[in-house]
């Protein structure tokens, strides 16, 4: 089967599978039960040959593939203060060079936008509501360059 192959055992066309998992959420979701020990444990890994010289192409690959492995670090940090506690929000959320602050249209009340380590982000989002943030909103990042 192609795609949710945790189906087939519902759909009466297996007993068992093998497939494919990060955590067996799906398996679990579809009740199922893991047994046993996993079949293969892989890893995707990037190898130049030592005679191979870097070329721009290479260079723009090495670059993207960089660029995601990044971004699971971080979750991207959006929500609106007072202008009055922008210095001490931006103590919280200095993002990477300096969060991003928007002038809102309500006079007195600005947006502000900066990268968290995904780590830190509920206490993060914690320290924000507490310091008067509202309207916080966090977006997984899918590639970045730092």
């Amino acid at each position: 089967m192609d795609g949710a192959v945790e189906n087939s055992v519902r759909l009466g066309v297996a007993d068992a599978i093998a497939d494919v998992v990060d955590t067996g959420t799906t398996i679990a979701q579809a009740g199922l039960q893991l047994i046993g020990e996993p079949l293969l444990t892989s890893q995707a890994i990037l190898i130049k040959n030592t005679k191979t010289q870097l070329t721009d192409e290479i260079n723009t690959l090495v670059s993207r593939l960089s660029s995601v492995l990044v971004a699971r670090n971080y979750v991207m940090v959006d929500y609106v203060i007072t202008e009055e506690l922008v210095p001490s929000a931006s103590l919280i959320t200095p993002g990477i060079e300096s969060p991003t602050i928007s002038p809102l249209h309500e006079q007195g009340w600005v947006a502000v936008r900066a990268l968290v380590d995904k780590e830190l982000v509920h206490q993060v989002m914690d320290q924000l509501y507490d310091l008067g943030a509202r309207g916080i909103l966090v977006t997984e990042v899918s590639a970045c360059r730092l």
